[in-house]
């Protein structure tokens, strides 16, 4: 007899339909499968009724299999941890189930209510999406048929049910609690509920080791971008860091997931050998239970060398490039010194955009363009191209075509380079632009540009166009004083005079109102002193006048402390107007023409300038004020 039939209504649009048939198995959905394969129609067009469930425990002892005996639904919440965790235990469910084409939505009790269940990669953990667009209306029996509804959902996942699932009733309160109280709701976005946990297996972990001291060199800027340069060819390390680790292997813990399968754990992997030795006068090791440490005893950079692993602070490099070595940045403070050694004029020793930085870099050849150099003591022992760049509190260069910034800075030869420091020392000036604190040129030739807040001095002069500036704005943490010192006069100066307008207006007020305010004090002591209640309407008048004489006192003390701060910024920025007569322009030699001495004033932001004559004697020269205001700038003769 065939299961299925058309229906009679229309046989143009025929829909087969699975006469209901009753079956008992272990995998519902594996026969659901098979009874749809059977009469022509999807597994999704199916449903089922459950009729009965059956648990079945066993334990196999020696190796032989037990039987199999019936547990009540009642008690396998009562089935203990160690029971699960017996190899030996197994467990599962027989299903009765009536199959049936799929009813329609108008007989279905939760028509519009779609869910999806998952689990965990173990399957320890299962859980319950409800789907968006998802919709429940409250009726009597909800609860229950959520319940029935969700377990059908979990049997044809292939997970026991009543067992592993002692939350599924909260879940069930809470979902049926909110459409209660709404009598329908609508999900709006997924949500999701834990329905059913079992036991998790502790993960079996290997031997293996982990090399911390190498970072990721690859990583993106903010801009998405990597620097390929830098493979960190030398790894800098500080003293106590965590270099080498070696996790000693440990064994997992069993567990059983939601189908009621036991998950054994894997065998864990040793390590036999870790593939170096390290050098214990620079590396230590601390052993625990887990693992085998390595530490770095001092600051340094990291060598492996024959097999050895050991912290070193000296680095030779023959050249610095992309094809070479790659940028090297171990930082100012690792106590690293790197020495590149290439000579040859012909090449760089540190190539096109490679930058070097460490405490301590020797370069005793070129620095090529886009190049950088970083450190605390730098040295470069040929020349630097017109872009690279030197930063470092003590620099020493042979020819100078690019930057360099820092603190005391000597050049043997100047080229139309830049240079920015404290104290400066230039052998020879070929073109070029200075700026520091105290300037020394022992051969000046033409086209320098040097601006000094407190010194230029030159001891042979053999060119000309060149212009000397004093300027107490040179240095940059003097300048950024300074704006920052102007920005707040400016903002006091404004908010001095919106107070003062402000004191002004409350002024006429108190003044205008003092007579009344003197004529209410005397009522108000004479009915005191004659021990008259006050009346509450003189007092109230008298509260208020005497509050805006208080705003008023408050008011003119604000202004006073705006008007000192005033006083105490503008003697600051005197300061730097003064310390410009301190400045000096030395030249030891014989002016040529065409050079110039120049004074940036601060009050009033002028520029004054002396344009020595051909042949005139050197001299000592400062800024000057002639008249209260007015300034030059004039030959000292030595004083």
């Amino acid at each position: 007899m065939p299961l299925f039939e058309k229906n009679k209504k229309n046989t143009s649009s025929a829909v087969k339909k699975v006469r209901p048939t009753v079956v008992q198995t272990e995998n519902v959905a594996k026969e659901i499968a098979a009874i749809a394969k059977e009469n022509g129609v999807t597994p999704e067009s199916l449903d089922f009724n459950l009729l009965d469930v059956r648990t079945y425990t066993r334990i196999n002892k020696d190796g032989k299999e037990g039987e199999w005996e019936e547990v009540a639904k009642e008690t396998l919440h009562d089935i203990s941890r160690d029971t699960l965790l017996d190899p030996d235990f197994q467990i599962k469910q027989n299903y009765e189930i009536e199959v049936f084409t799929r009813m329609a939505r108008n007989k279905d009790p939760l028509p519009d209510f779609k869910i999806a269940i998952g689990a965990n990669a173990t399957k320890c953990k299962v859980y319950m999406q409800i789907k968006p667009g998802s919709v429940l209306k409250y009726f009597t029996a909800l609860k229950e048929e959520l319940r029935i509804f969700i377990n059908k959902h979990k049997i044809r996942a292939g997970i026991l049910i009543y067992i592993f699932d002692e939350m599924l009733e909260d879940v069930l309160s809470k979902i049926v609690a909110k459409v209660q109280v709404d009598e329908i709701v609508t999900y709006e976005k997924t949500e999701t509920y834990l329905i059913a946990q079992s036991i998790e297996p502790t993960q079996t972990i290997n031997g293996s080791v982990i090399y911390h001291y190498k970072e990721e060199m690859h990583e993106e800027d903010e801009d998405g971008r990597i620097d390929y340069s830098n493979r960190g060819y030398i790894q800098s390390v500080h003293k106590d860091q965590l270099l080498i680790e070696y996790l000693k292997p440990k064994a997992g813990q069993p567990g059983r997931d939601c189908r009621g399968h036991y998950i054994a754990p894997k065998e864990p992997q040793e390590v036999e050998d870790l593939g170096f030795n390290i050098d214990e006068e620079t590396i230590y090791m601390t052993e625990d239970e887990t693992s085998i440490k390595f530490f770095a005893k001092e600051n340094g950079y990291i060598s492996f060398e024959d097999n050895t692993y050991t912290i070193k602070s000296e680095a030779d490099v023959n050249q610095v490039s992309f094809k070479t070595t790659g940028s090297i940045m171990v930082g100012t403070d690792s106590e690293v010194n790197v020495v590149v050694t290439e000579k040859d004029a012909v090449k760089d020793a540190i190539g096109v955009g490679m930058v070097v930085e460490a405490t301590e870099v020797e370069v005793e050849g070129n620095v090529g363009d886009e190049a950088t150099v970083k450190a605390i003591t730098a040295t470069i022992g040929g020349l630097t191209h017109r872009t690279a760049l030197i930063e470092a509190d003590e620099i020493d260069i042979n020819v100078h075509k690019g930057t360099a910034r820092g603190k005391k800075v000597k050049i043997k030869r100047l080229e139309h380079g830049v240079v920015e420091g404290e104290e400066i020392h230039i052998e020879q000036a070929m073109g070029g632009k200075v700026y520091g604190e105290n300037v020394i040129i022992d051969i000046c030739t033409s086209y320098v540009r040097v601006n000094a807040s407190h010194k230029i001095e030159i001891k042979r002069m053999r060119g000309s166009e060149n212009i000397f500036t004093i300027d107490p704005l040179q240095q940059r943490t003097t300048k950024e004083s300074y704006e920052k010192n102007k920005e707040e006069i400016e903002k006091l100066n404004a908010e001095l005079r919106k107070l003062k307008k402000m004191v002004q207006t409350q002024k006429s007020i108190v003044e205008k109102n003092l007579p009344i305010l003197n004529d209410i004090k005397k009522k108000l002591l004479h009915y005191k002193k004659n021990k008259i209640k006050l009346p509450e309407a003189y007092v109230k008048q008298y509260k208020v006048y005497q509050a805006q004489v208080d705003k008023f006192k408050s008011m003119k003390m604000e202004l006073s402390k705006i008007e000192e701060k005033l006083q105490l910024l503008s003697n600051q920025r005197g300061s730097l107007q003064y310390n410009i007569r301190d400045a000096r322009v030395i030249n030891k030699d014989v002016w040529r023409d065409y050079n110039e001495i120049r004074a940036k004033l601060i009050d009033p932001p002028i520029e004054i300038v002396y344009k020595p004559r051909d042949n005139e004697p050197g001299n000592t020269y400062g800024v000057v004020e002639v008249e209260e205001g007015e300034f030059e700038i004039r030959p000292l003769n030595g004083k």
